[in-house]
């Protein structure tokens, strides 16, 4: 009681206002080119293209923004279906430039501090949860959830931001549910180099491959292989959760494949597992306490007294959920309709 006692009263000094985001329904039957139109009900479209500039200023020096806008433009033909074709149909639907929506999808790529965690508890339900946290306080007002519907059924749901096509959070209905955080630290000068890449070398961008994994894998085990061994552009963390006790692991990803497999281990003691964004085997550096603080109030939680309520409790504390939170949300593939994501408007802010 004690325990639970001292959570609640950080959980209580660490949550600022929040909000469910609008949520979009997507048809996957209809044309690339006009599956995002949902977004014009939602927002207003200058609003959206201030915001996307707003991100890119603050991702992209604008001398880079400059030179690379022309090759980002001529990549357009190597870009594969059907993001090709979405990304067209957002940039003519909202009035921006091809090559700054390409830019607007490959900010995002970058930048994205997170915190994930599966867990089980003693029946064997296993829960997923993350923050993401991204420097830019517009994102807020962007964040959506978005379910894609194919045959007029829920194929796959996310969260996610106006006008990017990538998932970084996702939830397959009765087979698994992913997140991924960013590993170490990319530049932009590195990004750049990893957006030409990706389309010569056909490497796939991160974020779009959870969401191809969300579209194509049959179950948690093919999810697992997926995200593990499709070349990707970047280095990355996959958190992958399923329906059946015991499946749960973080996958350290290396561009051509996996670096770690870190699965859960109930049976000696590894009920959950934490990942923010560095390597588990190594001590994160001493400016970022995510893990510990993480790892300390899941403890205390304990395994009895896991579930979607309390895995949310601990990702509201601080520095779990911090300034730059933008969003968390909490998952169980094998109960989908408990899919939940909240806005932190204000972030989270230290108890003090």
């Amino acid at each position: 009681m004690v325990r639970a006692a001292v959570l609640l009263l950080g959980l209580v000094a660490a949550i600022r206002a929040h909000v469910a985001p609008p949520t979009l329904n997507i048809s996957l039957d209809e044309d690339p080119d006009v599956r995002w139109m949902p977004l014009l009900k939602v927002f207003d479209v200058e609003y959206l293209k201030k915001a996307g500039a707003e991100v890119i200023d603050s991702t992209v020096p604008k001398w880079v923004h400059h030179a690379v806008a022309p090759i980002v433009a001529s990549l357009e033909k190597y870009i594969p279906q059907p993001y090709a074709g979405e990304i067209r149909g957002m940039a003519s639907h909202f009035g921006g430039s091809l090559a700054d929506v390409i830019i607007l999808n490959f900010a995002y790529e970058i930048s994205a501090f997170c915190t994930s965690i599966i867990a089980q508890d003693k029946n064997g339900h296993v829960y997923h949860g993350r923050n993401l946290d991204y420097p830019h306080p517009v994102l807020r007002n962007l964040t959506i959830n978005v379910i894609f519907l194919k045959n007029g059924k829920v194929a796959y749901r996310g969260t996610s931001f106006a006008g990017y096509v990538g998932l970084w959070t996702g939830q397959s209905p009765k087979k698994f549910t992913v997140s991924g955080d960013q590993r170490g630290s990319e530049r932009w000068w590195n990004w750049w180099k990893n957006l030409v890449s990706a389309f010569l070398l056909r490497r796939s961008p991160v974020s779009w491959l959870v969401r191809e994994t969300l579209a194509e894998a049959e179950d948690f085990q093919d999810a697992v292989m997926r995200l593990s061994k499709i070349p990707i552009i970047t280095g990355v963390y996959y958190i992958v959760g399923g329906v059946r006790a015991g499946e749960g692991v973080v996958i350290t990803r290396d561009r051509k494949g996996p670096a770690d497999i870190w699965p859960l281990d109930p049976v000696n003691g590894g009920w959950y597992r934490v990942e923010t964004n560095f390597d588990h085997w190594l001590p994160p550096p001493a400016w970022d306490h995510r893990r510990e603080a993480a790892n300390k109030a899941l403890n205390a939680t304990g395994q009895d007294h896991i579930n979607m309520e309390t895995l949310y409790q601990v990702l509201s504390l601080y520095p779990v959920c911090n300034g730059i939170t933008v969003y968390t949300t909490v998952m169980s593939a094998a109960a989908p309709e408990k899919y939940n994501t909240v806005v932190r408007l204000q972030g989270c802010t230290h108890p003090d």
